[in-house]
């Protein structure tokens, strides 16, 4: 259940990458590791990986709390990391059924709230096989070369 299946060979970063973890909350730490290793060779600062980290560990949370009525062990949360010219992807897929949020405050629900404020697009969509939130993130724009720079 747990073998990447990146296309990049030699050491090279991955631009396409899909992984399924079993529906449960023990497994959320090894998630976010695996996330947080195929953003490793990507240019973004510290905080911005806590944020896409973050964003990507709240989708699973839903998935894992909310999509399966009955925890067995067929149940699981997959995940698909790709890159694109100009920004990573992360798509989360669960085969559950969707909860309409609640009403009611005690606290909780606001993941959806998180993911957008944590990463600039966030799309959720449910049916009869389940939810899927994708969640794209632009890259950080290249810094110029102070050498490549004219003085003038």
């Amino acid at each position: 259940m747990g073998e990447s299946t990146p296309l990049a060979a030699r050491g090279e970063p991955s631009e396409f990458v899909r992984r399924s973890w079993q529906a449960h909350p023990d497994q959320l730490a090894s998630l976010r590791a695996e996330v947080r290793r195929w953003l490793t060779p990507l240019p973004f600062t510290e905080e911005a990986e806590d944020d896409l980290v973050l964003a990507v560990n709240e989708a699973a949370s839903n998935s894992v709390e909310h999509a399966y009525t009955s925890p067995v062990a067929d149940n699981t949360v997959e995940l698909t990391f790709w890159t694109e010219p100009r920004a990573i992807c992360v798509e989360v897929v669960d085969h559950g059924l969707w909860r309409v949020p609640s009403d009611q405050s005690n606290g909780r629900g606001r993941g959806i709230q998180i993911m957008q404020r944590l990463v600039a697009f966030v799309l959720i969509h449910h049916d009869n096989r389940g939810t899927r939130v994708l969640l794209r993130q632009p890259l950080p724009r290249a810094r110029p070369n102070r050498s490549a720079v004219s003085a003038g």
